[in-house]
């Protein structure tokens, strides 16, 4: 059966005006006179039978529907993009999968070993994008992703599967600097120092005062960072305390560029996983899971 399918430059066209709000803008980005844009939309639209702009007296705007069907338009386009790429990059040989992870355990945990997987998989290409909180696949080109949450999070994650990768144990950390004499300080003696916090985990501290029983009414105070290598940058910078995952700091601790500020970590709170669509699993990602389920 024949799809019905607008073309891609009508696509890429309406996608570029809408980001730029702007038919000539548009138009200089795609090498195109401000006619040819304009005359590529309007027949998205009659294909569509939908209006996507609406004139304003500053100029035009997305409608509704033409907001909402940009930001689908964006995503189809950068898949296409990359999946062109690809095959190129790989003129017909091998496999590739694209794996959402989480960045400082892709930085500082899995990419060191890929050399292993190359030698082991010569033909498997891994591609990376961040993630940092659960989405859903089917919005995306991505096959799995590497995760960090608790089991009941992992649970919630709709249309997925889950394989548990290893646990996590997380303890406090910060530049020498900061500690008086270099010593490691008690719990309590901690909950007046500076605490520096994950975006993604406002309660870490929290627990982890918990677990010691102490009371810490500033437990969720301080600076907040979206990402563990920007928290742990700031520990060694001197700005606070971190409460960082053992693994994602080895090196900083070993050459002494952070040290342990208190040494009772909290244990198996979270845990990391390879998390998948449900549904067929692809070869390429067959691969790669029993490599990396063999590394736990």
């Amino acid at each position: 059966m024949r799809r019905r399918l607008p073309s891609i430059q009508a696509l890429q066209c309406f996608e570029a005006a809408a980001r730029h709000q702007s038919f000539t803008r548009a138009a200089q980005e795609l090498a195109l006179t401000q006619g040819a844009v304009s005359r590529q939309v309007a027949a998205l639209e009659d294909f569509l039978g939908v209006a996507l702009f609406r004139r304003t007296p500053h100029g035009m705007a997305l409608t509704a529907a033409g907001a909402d069907y940009a930001r689908h338009v964006r995503q189809r386009l950068d898949a296409l993009e990359r999946d062109a790429v690809d095959v190129m990059g790989r003129r017909g040989q091998g496999d590739s999968l694209t794996l959402a992870a989480v960045p400082t355990f892709a930085a500082r945990w899995l990419i060191p070993r890929l050399p292993d997987l190359a030698a082991q998989q010569p033909g498997l290409l891994v591609h990376f994008e961040t993630c940092t909180r659960p989405f859903l696949f089917t919005d995306t080109g991505i096959d799995a992703a590497i995760w960090a949450g608790t089991p009941q999070q992992v649970q919630q994650w709709a249309g997925t599967r889950a394989t548990h990768l290893m646990d996590e144990d997380v303890l406090p950390v910060c530049s020498p600097r900061l500690l008086p004499d270099g010593q490691p300080v008690t719990p309590e003696a901690l909950a007046r120092m500076p605490l520096l916090q994950q975006n993604t985990r406002p309660e870490a501290w929290r627990q982890w005062f918990d677990a010691q029983g102490v009371d810490a009414p500033r437990a969720m105070a301080g600076p907040r960072y979206e990402l563990f290598s920007m928290q742990a940058a700031a520990a060694i910078a001197g700005l606070g305390v971190a409460l960082m995952p053992t693994l994602l700091v080895q090196d900083e601790l070993a050459r002494g560029a952070l040290v342990v500020a208190c040494p009772r970590p909290l244990t198996a709170q979270r845990a990391y996983y390879l998390v998948q669509p449900e549904g067929a699993e692809r070869e390429a990602l067959t691969r790669f899971k029993a490599w990396l389920i063999q590394l736990r």
